[in-house]
């Protein structure tokens, strides 16, 4: 049975959706169309495919199993034809990448100005989060995190120098509390605490100094899931931060923080864009990387 491309691509597209409406919009068909459409795969093959609700469309069994097995195929020619539209003189595709609010505003936005104007048939689109998602599933086609939360199964490459965590206070904080020396003391302080959604716990405060490593589990008044709302509310005296240096190292020259803790926050590997190591790069793709690439 030979079975049209457009309708299995219809499928996946309304499979990842979970919505014949938003996958009707991202096809650019209407959602009577694409209902009829499925509809036809589903009476063609003899299989239920979805599970339909007033809230959700769910893929059955036999979806889930079609999904899996024609998903990865339909991508694999979408990029190959990608590929074959990229032998015209200039390269060209659209690039989807996740990045943390930080990594993007002062790594990616900064290198791609430089970069995209010299190449209009590049489209890069930037989604921020702070999840560790699955770029696979999710159709990124790559990510960029810190180099230890990156999977060893994926292909990295660093986009910026070493970093270091920083503990931080406002002035307002510290003229009530005493200054902590060590880890520990911070049991005895109110910390800002963050929940990032991947990770559902609270994140520790990873300290190493010389042969001694701490994982100190802070506690407060407060918590908070991104970073800008983190420095928001360290700056207004709620509290201590454990945040990236760079990120507040202007407000502690400028007195508006104090740090803290300083010897015992070491230097751990900055931000690497990853990808998967079966993707096959286009030269737009390799353009991009090579652009956001650290050198020393």
């Amino acid at each position: 049975m030979r079975e049209n491309l457009n309708d299995f691509a219809a499928f996946v597209t309304v499979a990842r959706e979970g919505s014949f409406t938003r996958a009707a919009a991202q096809l650019g068909v209407s959602q009577s169309a694409l209902s009829q459409t499925i509809r036809g795969l589903e009476e063609r093959l003899g299989l239920r495919l979805f599970t339909r609700t007033t809230r959700r469309v769910a893929p059955t069994d036999a979806g889930e199993r079609l999904l899996a097995t024609i998903g990865p195929r339909l991508d694999g020619i979408e990029s190959d034809l990608a590929a074959l539209r990229e032998l015209r003189d200039k390269p060209a595709g659209s690039i989807r990448i996740t990045a943390s609010e930080h990594a993007a505003d002062t790594l990616l936005l900064p290198k791609l100005v430089k970069l995209l104007p010299e190449y209009p048939d590049i489209k890069v689109e930037i989604s921020t989060d702070y999840r560790m998602i699955d770029i696979v599933e999710q159709r990124f086609d790559a990510g960029v995190r810190l180099g230890e939360y990156i999977a060893k199964d994926m292909i990295a490459a660093r986009i910026g120098p070493d970093v270091r965590m920083a503990v931080v206070g406002a002035p307002a904080y510290f003229a009530k509390r005493p200054i902590p020396k060590k880890p520990q003391d911070l049991m005895e302080h109110d910390c800002i605490n963050v929940r990032l959604p991947t990770h559902g716990g609270l994140l520790p405060w990873d300290f190493k100094k010389g042969q001694h490593q701490l994982n100190v589990r802070v506690d407060g008044t407060l918590i908070l899931n991104g970073y800008p709302q983190v420095l928001k509310a360290v700056l207004a005296g709620m509290g201590l931060a454990f945040a990236l240096e760079e990120a507040v190292q202007q407000h502690i020259v400028e007195g508006r923080l104090v740090r803290v803790l300083e010897d015992w926050c070491h230097v751990f590997p900055g931000y690497h864009l990853y990808y998967p190591s079966r993707r096959q790069p286009s030269s737009a793709f390799a353009l991009v990387v090579e652009a956001l690439r650290h050198h020393e």
